[in-house]
């Protein structure tokens, strides 16, 4: 019995271990080259707080939010209904990964990107004030900061949420008649016929985007379309013997060789083994004003998803994988192709090195797993 009993704890391990892997896998996958961060909870500068059309006033503040490598974006807020949280990452993502369906987001976008252009702090206070005089918008003695962070908040809200501006009572504290004529003026230049839009989404930090991830030795995998705001600084690779990474033409590349817009191949010799690998590109470059930003695990974790006002330097890095079969046997699976993000130069990153033979081995080791434990109850029930 005690052998047995052995045996039933040894298979029930290997199951634990192989569930393991499998919920620890996808965290491999975490490496995609997006800027993340966390909102920093005393940070940031406030504005007023707001009386909107229909009830109800909200407080306005150019959120801080620290990145990974140190630095400090500004951001507004694009998600009036949900609560801020300072306990989850906010990761870069393009404009179709908004994360709430059928909100105005998706058809003003184009109209927030203009906000955030032509609002503060992407102009400045000086700036900001020429602007609206040469316009024939009336502000009294320039506009200040709470003021225009008050304003360019409400501008961004009305696109983003659907929501207006109380144009008769802007500001729900009781501050002068000139502030809450400033704040009105200028959400009023931020909303009306001069905001044409800005259609063309900025480009991401860093995204690697596959056309193909697997193949034959003998073969050039990808390509792998690069789309960046900055400049490459290193590429990396963990690769077998032979095979390397190169342009169409089979020339090997080195980061001097790699910019937005590049197409990289994964170059296997005839003669390879079936196997994997991956390469690294690290970037350093502007997160442009007008990128957003959104939790991550939204699902599980909502947070409000917040939009960049004014570019920053940042540096970010992303991996690619590819595998391949022996020379003239086919690919394991059809190659898919990478579903396209809105932003220029393509879609979401490519896979970021889980070996893809491991979701099978798992799949073994769960199989024989739980034949071993029916078998041992079976000799259980017939003792």
């Amino acid at each position: 019995m005690q052998v047995r009993s052995t045996l039933v704890r040894g298979g029930i391990a290997v199951l634990a271990a192989a569930a393991a892997v499998m919920v620890g896998a996808p965290s491999a996958l975490a490496d995609d080259g997006a800027a993340r961060g966390r909102v920093s909870e005393n940070a940031g500068t406030v504005g007023y707080r707001l009386n909107l059309d229909g009830g109800g006033d909200y407080i306005t503040k150019l959120f801080s939010l620290k990145l990974s490598d140190g630095s400090t974006l500004k951001l507004y807020c694009v998600q009036i209904t949900v609560g801020m949280r300072t306990d989850v990452d906010m990761v870069e993502r393009p404009w179709n990964k908004y994360p709430a369906e059928n909100s105005p987001f998706e058809k003003n976008s184009a109209k927030i990107n203009w906000v955030l252009h032509h609002g503060y702090p992407g102009v400045g206070l000086d700036a900001l004030g020429s602007t609206l005089s040469k316009a024939g918008v009336k502000v009294n003695d320039g506009i200040s900061e709470r003021e225009a962070i008050a304003a360019t908040q409400a501008a961004v809200w009305h696109f983003s949420d659907g929501v207006n501006l109380n144009l008769t009572k802007p500001l729900a504290e009781n501050n002068p008649a000139e502030t809450n004529a400033d704040v009105a003026a200028l959400y009023g230049y931020l909303t009306g016929d001069e905001n044409k839009g800005i259609a063309q989404q900025p480009k991401p930090t860093l995204n690697i985007a596959a056309d193909k991830t697997e193949g034959a030795a003998g073969t050039k995998i990808g390509p792998f379309s690069v789309a960046t705001s900055g400049d490459i600084t290193s590429l990396s690779t963990e690769l077998p013997d032979g095979v390397k990474v190169t342009d169409a033409d089979g020339k090997e590349l080195k980061s001097t060789d790699v910019k937005d817009g590049s197409k990289l191949f994964v170059d296997v010799p005839a003669d390879a083994k079936p196997g994997n690998g991956s390469f690294s590109l690290k970037v350093t470059g502007e997160l442009d004003t007008g990128r957003l930003f959104v939790a991550d695990n939204y699902a599980k974790k909502p947070a409000q998803s917040l939009i960049v006002a004014d570019s920053e330097k940042t540096q970010v890095t992303a991996k690619a994988a590819a595998s391949w079969t022996e020379a003239g046997a086919p690919a394991t699976s059809p190659a898919p192709t990478t579903p396209g993000g809105a932003q220029s130069g393509g879609g979401d990153l490519a896979n970021t090195g889980v070996d893809a033979a491991v979701p099978f081995g798992v799949g073994g080791l769960l199989l024989g797993g739980g034949a071993l434990m029916l078998l041992l109850n079976r000799r259980r029930s017939r003792a």
